[in-house]
């Protein structure tokens, strides 16, 4: 029995769990959001509708759209605790630890933690995204310039998000393009992050502890680090020549080169990735300055010569967050704050439709040994 247990490192292709919420269709180029094509919703439909999507598995009508943003604005305010526990951590404290702290602390002030019905889990849901932006703006503004974040409950979700990440107010086409990006981040089938949610989740833990577990896995750079890793890369090249030049370099010394390749999208480019080059394109062109674009479209071009591989998400999202005037280190933390919403509906689904992760490894140690009967003992 052991022996036929199959066994595929870091579980490539293997199938763990049925789904309502999404679905990766390679071959079509297409990514299913409750059987919308995730492409389009960005285009035509806000982040806050596509959130509405994910949760309760329909787009809203005006009216259910008008309530949903209500409900999420009044939960924007920072909790005064929240607030507090920041102004405590050392200031060298990463953004996304910030949060991974202050979204465990929230479940304390979670009158019904342990109501798993999926009523109770929407508001819980509703509650996360209202509070996220304002987590999010506080574990950089509060932490490295002392300074309060404060909402404005006057203005849409995006652009409150918006105005706390940068301090100022921003235009029609910042607004689009950074909606655009919070849409295209919200949902993407069983990535790490998504799957250890839903691992936790299967233990009947609370979504708190599963958004916790999420946000710990989605820090790496190898998920969602990747987008401040680009813009170091960006930044450390300086002009297209010196970007060029330094992805030369990285690729002799066998390095890996972050923004490209992904593990669904091997020979293929992410088609999200596809949506904000185009976005980058009219951003930086409003701004009088395609340097970045540039830079990003010839290493775009010299990966797909040099090694057969394209560009995901993170590579294009990352300047356009720079653009924005978005600090780097707040890129991750917005990536999570955009995946709440789908990772919400994960949990609710996995509390649906329960059962405990438990997987078999596959055993590579020695078997046979014997403990020695002699009287002697060591340590002594």
């Amino acid at each position: 029995m052991t022996e036929q247990l199959q066994y595929k490192p870091g579980l490539e292709d293997i199938v763990a769990s049925e789904t309502s919420i999404s679905y990766l269709d390679v071959e079509q180029e297409e990514i299913v959001i409750r059987g919308y094509d995730l492409i389009e919703l960005a285009q035509n439909k806000t982040y806050l509708e596509t959130a509405y999507l994910l949760i309760y598995g329909r787009l809203p009508d005006k009216m259910e759209y008008h309530q949903f943003q209500q409900d999420i604005s009044s939960q924007t305010s920072l909790h005064p605790t929240i607030q507090t526990i920041l102004t405590k951590l050392p200031k060298s404290t990463h953004p996304m630890d910030a949060m991974r702290t202050c979204l465990s602390a929230l479940a304390g002030y979670d009158d019904a933690l342990h109501d798993r019905s999926e009523a109770c889990q929407k508001r819980r849901a509703v509650r996360l995204l209202g509070q996220l932006p304002a987590i999010v703006a506080g574990s950089y503004y509060i932490l490295t310039k002392d300074a309060a974040i404060s909402p404005d409950q006057t203005k849409s979700y995006t652009e409150n998000f918006l105005s706390m990440l940068t301090g100022r107010t921003p235009t029609q086409d910042e607004i689009t393009a950074f909606d655009q990006t919070l849409t295209l981040y919200s949902e993407h089938e069983l990535p790490n992050s998504t799957f250890a949610a839903r691992v936790i989740a299967s233990t009947h833990s609370d979504m708190y502890g599963a958004f916790t577990g999420a946000i710990s896995s989605l820090k790496g750079d190898l998920h969602g680090g990747a987008n401040e890793a680009v813009m170091h890369m960006l930044l450390e090249g300086k002009t297209t020549e010196g970007f060029l030049a330094l992805i030369e370099r990285k690729l002799a010394a066998k390095e890996k080169m972050m923004g490209f390749g992904h593990r669904v999208y091997m020979r293929k480019m992410d088609p999200r990735a596809a949506l904000l080059k185009r976005s980058l394109k009219t951003l930086t062109e409003s701004k009088g300055d395609t340097t970045l674009y540039d830079m990003c479209v010839a290493g775009e071009a010299y990966m797909k010569e040099q090694k057969n591989l394209y560009p995901n998400l993170d590579y294009y999202a990352a300047p356009i967050y720079y653009v924005l005037g978005i600090p780097i280190s707040l890129y991750t933390p917005i990536f999570f704050a955009a995946r709440a919403s789908g990772l919400a509906a994960h949990v609710i689904e996995q509390h649906l439709h329960n059962r405990i992760f438990r997987p078999r490894v596959r055993y590579l140690g020695p078997r046979g040994l014997k403990v020695s009967n002699d009287d002697g003992k060591t340590g002594e």
